[in-house]
């Protein structure tokens, strides 16, 4: 991290420390992850460990033997091409076995994994690949003639594969072949062909370390460039290890990833986790909700993570139950995006499914925090509906968290401020992003830019509860105004299937409130029913000033709805001073 100040550095050390358990005193039994795959391979043999459903090809399921011989083969093809310890390798790729694969290739041999979501635009993915010094690239083959032209612009790439061009029964050894591209070289191989011929063991492993980086994943954000979250092994093994210990997993357990691999919820929670406790882990190539009971029930999960937006989705296909038998199904695990109230209560009402809501960042590697396991149905249910937010739960062990000012300094319970957390979950440093650092690790915390509170439990726990994005914070007259107070509300609205709460920009305030929102079939209502529903809830200043109605809400690949991307939509109110007599 030559690129930090020294005051910087301290505080990221602070910040990956929990109480005084310093970031290099490792609380996980395995060298690195590598390590962790031979051992469970040797132990389960036979055992199945990943099911894929592919949505063209179906079913296929591979052994933890087989996959690790896979694993090895891809690695040795990996040192074959150069590529060893601290070298990153790119993935453009949608859920699929032959990604995971590529993972675990790259993480024996210690080089690091750069997820492309392949829903960004052509800017963004050839930012990422440049940023990052991406030097070879698994280019899944639907993807290659679009991926090709951003090559032009990534100086360090020197190598494509290509994945899925031929099938593993048919493919046959070829000669490498060189493409010319705007007078740019790089070689071009076939993932299937270029694997085989490798041996199904590693001779000359080299030797990752713990704090080996494994993972820089690229945030969303829906303006600037994105900033890339730098994951260590140590990183990905010790959230594994908090996630199977805080939800009890053990080795005849499975769990299912429905959300996709490029994003660290379903890397760690649902791939990284189940090979943690030695399980089985059931991969979706999508999320579909006319499959997604019929899975559960076929492959005997007990455990899946889901985002809210996915509940909502099943709420709106109504299955019938009756075709299922989910009884071994414990719990559902939702994260990653704003969990309201009304949705929690009415998915727990209709499914009889409980909600173990959690909240994480991928700079905390994933979750940080869950609602506890032993709470009684009565205590699970107040504290999912009972503080106007579902709360997010306790911190788990890796970690600690706080609610901070401005300045850091730390607010009492029940106050809103910023979530900061510390411990060894968190991220080692943005990729060559000195200011980012210094800001974001300010004060020896990493600050999560996310608003929110806590309150105590009887038995002297936090609970935390999130408010809002602090950059998504409707500011209006100097008045900080949460949207998602007014999201529970739209919500809960009758006839409507989503609302969004939208800060738009206004002279006569800074911000004004606008709402967005998507009717349910058939469902007719106008922008003052939205308004009046609003105002037996909220004060004027509070409420929506404009409604507009539309089927298009921008979500990122894991169902995050994207406020700051209706802005646009609400400019032509810029200019309008609206009042509580009249709205002009």
């Amino acid at each position: 991290m030559t690129d930090l100040s020294e005051e910087t550095e301290s505080n990221i050390f602070k910040a990956r420390t929990v109480g005084k358990i310093a970031p290099t005193d490792y609380q996980v039994p395995h060298q690195n992850i590598g390590e962790l795959l031979r051992v469970q391979a040797n132990r389960y043999g036979r055992k199945p460990w990943i099911i894929f459903y592919s949505d063209e090809k179906g079913r296929t399921e591979y052994s933890y033997q087989e996959f690790y011989e896979l694993v090895c083969k891809t690695a040795n093809f990996l040192l074959n091409q150069g590529i060893t310890r601290g070298d990153r390798i790119a993935t453009v790729s949608f859920n699929h076995s032959d990604t995971v694969i590529q993972y675990f290739a790259a993480w024996m041999i210690g080089a690091v994994v750069v997820p492309i979501n392949v829903g960004e635009d052509d800017k963004r993915i050839g930012y990422i690949l440049k940023n990052s010094e991406s030097k070879l690239v698994f280019v899944r083959e639907q993807f290659v003639q679009r991926v090709e032209k951003i090559f032009v612009e990534t100086p360090s790439v020197k190598t494509i594969v290509r994945v899925g061009a031929l099938s593993p029964s048919t493919s046959t050894p070829s000669a490498d072949s060189v493409r010319m591209t705007a007078g740019k070289a790089w070689k071009h191989l076939d993932f299937y062909m270029s694997i085989q011929n490798h041996q199904s063991e590693i001779c000359h492993l080299p030797d990752a370390s713990l704090e080996d980086e494994a993972l820089i994943v690229y945030t969303s954000g829906t303006t600037g460039l994105p900033k890339g979250v730098m994951l260590t092994q140590y990183n990905l093994l010790i959230d594994a290890k908090a996630i199977t210990e805080w939800h009890q997993m053990t080795p005849n357990q499975r769990m299912m990833c429905v959300l996709p691999i490029h994003h660290v919820n379903g890397t760690i929670v649902t791939l990284m986790t189940p090979l943690y406790y030695g399980g089985s882990v059931v991969l979706n190539q999508k999320f579909h909700s006319s499959k997604f009971f019929e899975r559960i029930t076929n492959e005997n999960v007990h455990v899946v993570s889901v985002v809210p937006t996915l509940l909502q989705f099943l709420l709106h296909e109504k299955p019938d139950m009756s075709n299922y038998d989910i009884s071994q199904l414990r719990h559902i695990i939702c994260g990653a995006g704003p969990l309201t109230v009304d949705l929690a209560m009415r998915f727990e009402e209709h499914f009889h499914i409980p909600i173990v809501h959690g909240y994480g960042l991928s700079e905390t590697t994933c979750y940080s925090c869950f609602l506890p396991l032993d709470l009684s149905a009565k205590e699970h249910q107040r504290w999912l509906s009972e503080f106007g937010f579902p709360s997010i739960g306790v911190p788990i062990p890796p970690n600690e968290m706080a609610i901070h000012d401005d300045s850091g300094h730390p607010l009492p319970e029940g106050t809103r401020g910023e979530i900061v957390i510390r411990g060894h979950n968190i991220m080692k440093c943005y990729y060559a992003n000195p200011e980012a650092n210094e800001s974001t690790f300010a004060h020896g915390w990493f600050r999560s830019g996310d608003e929110g509170f806590y309150k105590m439990d009887a038995n002297g726990r936090a609970f935390f509860f999130i408010t809002g994005r602090i950059k998504e914070l409707i500011i209006r007259g100097g008045t900080n105004i949460s949207p998602f107070e007014i999201d529970e509300v739209l919500m809960n609205m009758p006839g409507v299937n989503a609302g969004l709460a939208v800060g738009f920009e206004n002279d006569w305030y800074g911000e004004e409130v606008g709402a967005y929102v998507q009717l349910g079939d058939g469902i007719v209502l106008g922008e003052d029913d939205v308004i009046s529903h609003c105002r037996k809830f909220f004060s004027f200043q509070k409420s929506p000033k404009v409604v507009l109605f539309g089927n298009d809400i921008p979500v990122t690949s894991t169902g995050k709805y994207q406020r700051n991307k209706l802005k646009p939509l609400f400019e032509r109110w810029k200019r309008v001073q609206f009042t509580e007599r009249a709205r002009a």
